[in-house]
């Protein structure tokens, strides 16, 4: 595939020369929303529901970075020239991509929703794309298939909500690292995105998300450092003309529907006000493929999960297909045993919010439903826990085994389960009737 000669000078950029680590890129997200931009533009209480309700849902990333398994971020971090990186694309004819057997893991593994990379940083679009500068598509690879329509449809075919990721930045373009110096070549990534964007909106149905990443310029500064180039508020509202009830990220510089905490650091701290969305790589190598089997396991995605929920939170938890399509058995391992988990606690994590009691950091935390309180208890400093439930408590059940005791007290009750009858990652208890604390 062509490449221009000054496409090709973007690898030599002194910009290149930095190589950030996941850490690094991650804090420079945090303040990633501009909440003045668009307020018109936030999805309602009633639009939002069904997302609240959701809780886990599956990433996918997947492009021409497969290929030599060292991360969605080989061609910045090894400085591979666009010309050279390329050429991956005619390699890139994933023989078992497969996008049913996508959709039925993600609703094995109990996801109400799957998110796939339509085109990361790399510039490689997924999809049949007319506004892709130099036509650089799977459409135009070796793939020769519009992989997005594979996987729209299955994911819809599982009963699953729909989501797409875009990343608005293209290392291709000498622009995107100096879009002062070079404002016209910055000005044709832009238009690229704003083509694309329609295309994305207009041709697949109902898309129930758009993830955005990659707003910020030249790695520096904030998502909403950039709003002002991306013009994210006009672009949005494209977004809307076609998507009137898109959840939509803030990555694009404007606030978002939710939050994004990225990462999988542990999380902890008070109950969040705003809904937001904790995103992790069951790979701890990287979110796209590498052929080592560092992974997360069930366990640990699932105390992620709750200590997310328990904060008004949702997981976006990322696979990573290899260069064929097929999601790794160790990862589809860590997401069947987190299937097994919610078939048991799915009624104290779908469609609950969170508290009435406030986390106890690495202890507990709660989430209601109706007139039940579930108490996610993830260590006992003590044979016993109490809680500042004071309402009128009907019954107590042990979701993770068969034993539980309790007793009311004057602060509240006090519940105790054997470790014969306690989860191995999290025990929940549900707390009939108790919706009211002190």
């Amino acid at each position: 595939m062509a490449v221009t000669a000054a496409l090709a000078l973007s690898i030599a950029s002194p910009a290149w020369a930095q190589v950030l680590t996941d850490e690094q890129r991650s804090a420079a997200k945090t303040a990633n929303a501009d909440p003045a931009l668009a307020p018109d533009l936030l999805l309602s209480a009633k639009d939002m529901a069904w997302w609240r309700d959701a809780k886990l849902g599956i990433f996918v990333h997947w492009g021409l970075y497969a290929i030599p398994g060292k991360g969605e971020w080989h061609m910045f971090n090894d400085k591979v020239p666009a010309a050279e990186y390329a050429k991956l694309s005619q390699q890139f004819n994933p023989r078992h991509y497969d996008a049913r057997a996508w959709a039925r893991l993600a609703h094995e593994a109990g996801a109400r929703y799957m998110v796939m990379t339509a085109r990361h940083h790399d510039g490689f679009s997924l999809f049949r794309s007319p506004s892709s500068y130099g036509g650089y598509d799977s459409v135009r690879s070796a793939a020769q298939r519009d992989l997005v329509a594979d996987f729209v449809t299955a994911v819809r075919g599982e009963g699953l909500r729909v989501g797409l990721y875009y990343s608005p930045m293209d290392w291709r373009f000498p622009g995107y690292f100096q879009p002062k110096e070079l404002p016209d070549n910055a000005q044709l990534m832009k238009r690229q995105t704003y083509g694309q964007i329609e295309e994305l909106m207009r041709n697949y149905g109902r898309i129930d998300i758009l993830w955005w990443d990659g707003g910020w310029l030249a790695h520096k500064g904030t998502d909403a450092d950039a709003a002002g180039f991306w013009e994210s508020d006009k672009l949005n509202r494209m977004v809307r003309r076609y998507q009137p009830k898109a959840v939509i990220n803030p990555r694009s510089g404007w606030q978002g529907d939710f939050d994004v905490a990225e990462g999988g650091s542990p999380i902890t701290g008070p109950i969040r006000a705003r809904p937001w969305e904790k995103t992790f790589s069951i790979n701890r190598s990287a979110w796209g493929f590498t052929p080592d089997k560092n992974t997360l396991g069930a366990d640990e995605v699932i105390v992620l999960l709750v200590n997310a929920v328990v904060r008004n939170g949702n997981v976006l938890a990322n696979v990573s297909p290899d260069p064929d399509g097929r999601i790794p058995a160790d990862q589809a391992k860590t997401l069947h045993g987190v299937g097994e988990w919610l078939k048991r606690h799915g009624r104290a994590i779908y469609g609950t919010r969170p508290g009435p009691l406030q986390p106890v950091d690495n202890v507990h935390g709660s989430t209601q439903s109706g007139d039940s309180v579930f108490l996610h208890i993830l260590s006992w400093p003590d044979e016993a826990l109490t809680v500042p439930i004071t309402g009128p408590v009907h019954d107590v059940v042990n979701l993770s085994g068969a034993e539980v005791t309790w007793r009311k007290e004057p602060n509240g009750i006090r519940i105790m389960v054997p470790p014969a009858s306690r989860g191995a990652a999290v025990t929940i208890v549900e707390v009939k009737g108790g919706n009211a604390v002190r």
